[in-house]
């Protein structure tokens, strides 16, 4: 009995690791398939030589997001399957960045640069020498676990910002149904993979990745046939009623009021009267001529 016990728990632990193995291959499968699916994007991107008015947040937090869970997975045990799919998803992100950088205006290049060293270069090195000098190695891995888990939440948040877009322009171009798609498979995967491995720190963040792929295929059935609506930014509207002037009725009032002095002979026939409110109604003409153009 004892021995039947045995092989009973062996297989039950066989199966369970297996099925765990089964869970983070699928994961790291459809994640290398979301990390594909920008890659139409990217195209576009290439081809029409601009960026689009796409955003290079996701992708920078998507960076950071990979360079943590690999620190992550340095330290913890048995998680090569984390190693192999942020290796990819790094190189990936990297990839995209520069390919953003190449394209974006001046503005999106200052603004990506500067969150790349916020996060991926400040960041990221104070979190590597806080917990690399200020925990040991059991509790470092619950520090950086903490810190994966927030910041993958990030990861699944940062689409939200095209999801307003496409709440507001009513169009789905920039929200590809396959990456909506994936992103919530890949979810379902590593879900079940933290969860069989009891992993919170894996297991929780792809809980609200589920529900934010889920809102943005919704999104994507309702908004997909729709005619885009051109959003145009408030401005700062000045009266300026005020200050306009009707050049027709300037024109017509002045012509009423002011007689243009025409030249006369005397009564010899041979000498010119001058008016003698020429000069005067010819000052108020170039008065006039002025406060037009200053207007």
């Amino acid at each position: 009995m004892p021995q039947a016990e045995t092989f009973l728990g062996g297989g039950e632990m066989a199966l369970h690791l297996t099925w765990v193995f089964g869970f983070g291959l699928l994961g790291n499968f459809i994640s290398c398939l979301v990390c594909l699916a920008p890659l139409p994007t990217f195209y576009r991107i290439c081809k029409k030589k601009t960026s689009e008015g796409f955003h290079s947040i996701p992708y920078v937090i998507a960076l950071f997001s990979a360079m943590l869970w690999l620190f992550y997975a340095l330290f913890k045990e048995d998680a090569l399957l984390l190693i192999t799919i942020n290796s990819f998803t790094f190189f990936m992100e990297i990839g995209y960045i520069f390919m953003y950088l190449f394209y974006a205006t001046k503005k999106d290049k200052i603004l990506t640069l500067k969150l790349l060293l916020l996060f991926n270069v400040f960041g990221f090195g104070l979190i590597c020498v806080l917990t690399r000098f200020l925990t040991q190695r059991q509790k470092r891995v619950q520090v950086l676990g903490w810190v994966c888990m927030t910041f993958s939440l990030c990861v699944f948040v940062a689409p939200l910002f095209i999801v307003r877009k496409v709440i507001r322009t009513k169009s789905v171009e920039f929200m590809p149904f396959s990456l909506s798609f994936f992103l919530t498979l890949s979810a379902v995967m590593w879900f079940f993979y933290g969860f069989l491995k009891k992993d919170q720190f894996v297991a929780v963040p792809n809980i609200l990745g589920l529900l934010f792929g889920i809102l943005q295929m919704v999104l994507y059935m309702i908004y997909r046939n729709s005619k885009k609506v051109v959003v145009v930014e408030p401005k700062l509207k000045l009266d300026i009623s005020e200050h306009v002037v009707d050049l027709e009725k300037l024109g017509a009032a002045i012509c009423s009021e002011i007689a243009i002095g025409i030249p006369k002979l005397n009564d010899g026939g041979d000498g010119i009267i001058e008016d003698q409110n020429a000069k005067e109604q010819t000052k108020k003409i170039m008065k006039a001529m002025d406060v037009t153009n200053k207007l």
